[in-house]
């Protein structure tokens, strides 16, 4: 018979579930649930921000496809988390944020950090609770992944006062559930399914698009997908990063990550949320036929109508209209519609912006140089976006070979999560990463940087330095002429070129500055080399212009200017 703490029970109830990373920031409310993990083999990696934790789980359970656990100290160690549970939630992120709390006999009697902290995370999560008892602890741990994992999958949080993770009780009268959690998967309504196919089989320019909320019901199907578009030569476009490369090397076939939603007579859309960054379906054609897939009955019809809405997984759904589809239609298609994609390397195919020679250097010329090292040196790395106009102009460039290489943020459109990721996405896979970012952005978590090289983590940091929080600035400039001619761009500017590169001699790594744009690849290489070879992050601090809107921006810069020459002439 042993007599154990609260946190032995989480340790083992985490590892029942099949937990193997936890991202943590010490305290002492949380101190013996460490120690559980510890004992059962759980990886901890320790962060230097609770937010960052969570940030960094994200990029590990979306590269691994296996849930992390983010435990944080009570009062302001929570406190600090809730811009990171609703970057998961807008991404259908399963995870597990185990919080600490005052105990329950000193509630609300003022003693250290008693803070109503459940009622901060509850808007933030998909389910939140508080244990007041030890011997149900395990009961709780289970009860939180049945609600992470279920239709809609997401964020949850768990509340543990003190006096439970300290607290001891005999084991062998804890019970820890088994076999709780349903393992069938909802292939969809049969008759829906020979709707889909006869659409599909019959389709001139059949599409699909894949968003974030069809990672986690994809299972072992996600091949599914790409037979599918091969079957039918049908281009598939994927939305955010959950799902990029998960259905084949973007680079060996294009069609994997050509988006022709705006072309397509018949679509098929899978785990999508038709927000802004599909532009809420505006873009898809009046006659299209649109086939829409969920594991989320209140995401289909929602901004777009389902001609065919089929609540089910995506990836047993699509194994499905495949088979209906191969019956229906004999032999498979010879060339997709959109036509044969072109050969030879992706940069050189890029827009005119990416190849400019302008002084100070085009953010666009600077993505393309990163995606030129990535290209041709490193295909498997994993690969880190952050910031807002850089991002933009980055993201354009990136290609995946593998599942769970590209990250970056999501709908909320949340910054500075680059070095958070990139710790995350190495917990995964122990593979190097590039991580491109803005000043602005770089700035937020930079000293994750610490947290690399106390963990060996080789990461080479590019930052396309416009010394600005640039979207704004530009924004200010397009709105507020008058403005920012009288008085100048308003708390937007930051320190010109600011040597951010020098941060890395805190820990011998190497750092670099540009500012002539034929030295942006040659020096990339050099961080690469130097960060593999001493197993430390580097940076790249590269000048670029501040003047140059992104495709994002462009428009709506263009929209405000053509309104102020209407207004001029008319008056």
């Amino acid at each position: 018979m042993a007599i154990v703490d609260g946190g032995h029970l989480i340790g083992k109830a985490l590892a029942n579930e099949g937990i193997e990373k936890a991202f943590v920031l010490c305290g002492g409310h949380v101190m013996t649930i460490l120690h559980g993990m510890q004992e059962e083999g759980i990886e901890i990696i320790d962060v230097r921000h609770e937010c960052a934790a969570v940030y960094a789980a994200i990029a590990y359970t979306r590269a691994s496809g296996k849930p992390a656990v983010v435990v944080t100290t009570a009062g302001p160690g929570v406190g600090n988390t809730p811009a990171g549970m609703m970057e998961a939630m807008s991404m259908n992120v399963p995870l597990l944020q185990i919080g600490g709390a005052v105990s329950m006999a000193m509630r609300d009697a003022g003693d250290l950090q008693d803070m109503d902290t459940l009622k901060l995370m509850e808007p933030c999560s998909k389910w939140a609770k508080k244990v007041t008892e030890i011997e149900r602890l395990p009961f709780y741990v289970s009860m939180a992944f049945r609600h992470a994992l279920d239709g809609s999958p997401g964020p949850v949080y768990l509340e543990v006062p003190t006096d439970l993770v300290m607290g001891e009780v005999e084991e062998d009268t804890v019970d820890f559930p088994e076999n709780y959690r349903a393992d069938l998967v909802s292939g969809g309504d049969d008759a829906l399914i020979e709707e889909a196919a006869d659409l599909l089989a019959s389709a001139e320019r059949p599409a699909i698009i894949v968003d974030d909320g069809a990672r986690w019901s994809m299972g072992d199907d996600a091949a599914a997908v790409a037979e599918l578009s091969d079957y039918l030569k049908i281009p598939v476009g994927v939305s955010g990063s959950n799902c990029r490369g998960l259905f084949g090397n973007e680079f060996e076939n294009p069609l994997l990550r050509t988006n022709a939603m705006g072309r397509a007579d018949v679509l098929v859309t899978l785990g999508c949320r038709f927000d802004f960054r599909l532009g809420s379906g505006n873009g898809i054609p009046k006659d299209a036929k649109v086939i829409q897939v969920h594991t989320d009955m209140h995401q289909i019809g929602f901004n777009v109508r389902a001609d065919i809405g089929i609540l089910g997984s995506t990836g047993a759904v699509t194994k499905n209209i495949l088979a209906r589809v191969k019956e229906k239609r004999n032999p498979k298609a010879d060339a997709p519609w959109t036509g044969e994609p072109k050969p030879g390397p992706r940069v050189d195919r890029l827009p005119p912006d990416y190849h400019s020679d302008n002084t100070p250097t085009h953010p666009a010329r600077a993505a393309a140089d990163v995606a030129k090292f990535l290209e041709e040196d490193a295909q498997d790395w994993n690969i880190i976006s952050d910031g807002g106009e850089v991002h933009v102009w980055f993201l354009g460039t990136t290609t995946a070979s593998r599942p769970g290489q590209i990250h970056y943020s999501g709908p909320n459109g949340t910054i500075g999560t680059g070095p958070c990721l990139a710790v995350g996405a190495w917990a995964a896979n122990r593979k190097p990463v590039l991580w491109f970012t803005g000043d602005g952005s770089f700035a937020f978590y930079a000293m994750e940087m610490e947290t690399m090289a106390r963990f060996g983590i080789p990461v080479v940091c590019v930052i396309a330095n416009n010394s600005s929080w640039g979207q704004i600035e530009l924004v200010q400039k397009a709105r507020l002429p008058e403005m920012v001619e009288k008085n100048g761009p308003c708390n937007v500017q930051l320190s010109h070129m600011r040597s951010y590169e020098a941060m890395v001699g805190m820990w011998g790594g190497y750092g670099e500055k540009v500012i002539d744009h034929d030295d942006i690849l040659p020096a990339v290489r050099r961080a690469a080399t130097e960060a593999l070879k001493n197993n430390l992050p580097a940076i790249v601090n590269v000048e670029v212009d501040v003047d140059a809107p992104s495709p994002f921006l462009a428009p709506y810069i263009k929209m405000l200017n053509d309104s102020r020459a209407k207004e001029a002439t008319t008056t």
